[in-house]
């Protein structure tokens, strides 16, 4: 088996020109999802991606039409007694506006300085391209050590309202060993990441009315409550000292971080000065005996992500609104729900919300954590392959952020997710300029293929 592999990682290296000029192929459709006008080069993305699967001569290659956009499938079963892996990307991208502070267009992808600038490059269709073209060196070379299933969909930048049905619905053709969610990233390009633990979304929108329109301020101020007043202080009371959320019973089921745990978050090289300089703030702020990587990861939150009331366009006009909105957003951590925030949060406006307002919460977006196990033979066999292609032994992170699909492949599908990614901080992923580091890239190209051919070893002991 060692000669297969030297055979398919010779083949990467001899090919990375080629793979290069197809990721830009791939870059350069417009695939946004939330836009209806681009609907048609969503369907192209997912007919690319198609394409290349039959190229590579895949079988059972086939795309599935949903509600919204397609979600692509094809397999490899043909290595037998082995495990079977099922990979998940997405082709669809975010918006590329503001097109203004991009120095290139964002759909002519351009290389400058061993980055490819273009949108969607490092989210995600690097990493996609990346475990095709691992595909692509063994099969070229050899044939593949273990079974492998494809699940590309073209959503997720939408929130993937379809995915849970479809793996609902298909649960037999998805059936695998594990499942690999390249959606993630690294903390730096020396350092290999394996993220294990991803929090979860809750959101919602907090509507406070007051009189039944907009009021004369200086008719009425003083006597009636002004909704825009009372929902500033409903939601600065959210929070307590030390950045704690006052929720009812908001931290009962959060899980202890571990020693072990707060070892591993430790090595990470993201120190106060390193989030200073990455987000321009002032100063930090949160729960002062967690670090900040412990707050962004292992630590459950309360974000306002938006507050409209009454004018705000130019000049002045005094007027006492009728009507005032807050956006909420709780990312959560193992083992809360959304639902049971919900509840909370309901709760603390029943208990705080003054009878001089009426009140309703709009329950939108939600999604429950996860975590994977460090220890699985599956998120080994990536540690060893990483380690091997970077030198150093890879780092465990949590993930602030949110990807649902791996909650339901884990809830669903029953089976454990190993998250990782070449992408980095650097790469300002949904923001103009979005970029992949190509040295990185093919580094990651290079460690897929060591992950597969040692995820047959292990299975051959």
């Amino acid at each position: 088996m060692e000669i297969e592999r030297e055979k398919a990682l010779e083949y990467a290296k001899n090919n990375n020109q080629l793979f290069l000029e197809e990721l830009i192929t791939f870059s350069s459709i417009p695939s946004i999802s939330t836009d209806p006008e681009y609907k048609t080069d969503v369907e192209r993305t997912a007919q690319w991606v198609a394409d290349k699967f039959s190229y590579l001569g895949l079988d059972n290659v086939r795309i599935f039409p949903t509600e919204g956009h397609s979600v692509v499938y094809a397999e490899s079963l043909k290595a037998e007694s082995a495990p079977t892996i099922l990979i998940y990307g997405h082709y669809d991208v975010q918006p590329a506006e503001p097109l203004d502070k991009w120095e290139s267009d964002p759909f002519k992808p351009q290389v400058r300085e061993h980055n490819l600038y273009a949108r969607g490059a490092t989210d995600m269709k690097g990493q996609v391209a990346a475990t095709i073209d691992a595909v692509e060196a063994i099969v070229r070379t050899g044939s593949l050590p273990i079974n492998v299933k494809f699940i590309i969909e073209g959503e997720e930048e939408i929130g993937s309202p379809n995915l849970g049905k479809f793996i609902e619905d298909h649960k037999d053709l998805l059936a695998c060993d594990f499942a690999l969610n390249p959606d993630t990233g690294m903390v730096a390009p020396d350092l290999p990441t394996i993220t294990y633990a991803l929090r979860g979304l809750a959101y919602f929108e907090i509507r406070v009315y007051g009189p039944n329109q907009d009021l004369h301020s200086g008719v009425f101020g003083g006597t009636v409550h002004n909704p825009g007043q009372a929902i500033c202080e409903l939601v600065a009371g959210m929070h307590g000292e030390n950045g704690r959320i006052t929720l009812p019973d908001y931290y009962d089921k959060v899980q202890a971080l571990t020693e072990k745990e707060r070892a591993e978050i430790a090595r990470l090289p993201k120190d106060e000065a390193w989030y200073l300089e990455h987000t321009g703030a002032p100063a930090l702020w949160g729960e002062g005996e967690f670090s900040p990587d412990e707050r962004t990861g292992g630590r459950p939150t309360l974000e306002v992500n938006g507050l409209y009331s009454g004018y705000i366009g130019e000049g002045g006009k005094t007027v006492l609104p009728a009507y005032a909105m807050a956006k909420i957003s709780c990312r959560l951590v193992p083992d809360q729900h959304p639902d049971e925030v919900y509840k909370q949060l309901k709760q603390y406006m029943q208990e705080n919300a003054p009878p001089t307002i009426r009140w309703e919460i709009i329950q939108m977006v939600g999604s429950p954590p996860s975590i994977s196990d460090r220890n699985s033979p599956w998120a080994q066999a990536y540690l060893k392959a990483a380690e091997t292609v970077w030198g150093v032994r890879p780092a465990f992170k949590r993930e602030g952020g949110s990807v649902p699909v791996v909650t339901d492949f884990q809830q669903t599908l029953g089976v454990d997710v190993v998250n990782m990614g070449f992408g980095l901080p650097t790469d300002n992923m949904h923001g103009p300029n979005e970029k992949l580091e190509l040295p990185n890239w093919y580094r990651g190209i290079d460690a897929l293929i060591h992950f597969f051919f040692n995820l047959a070893e292990q299975n051959d002991r």
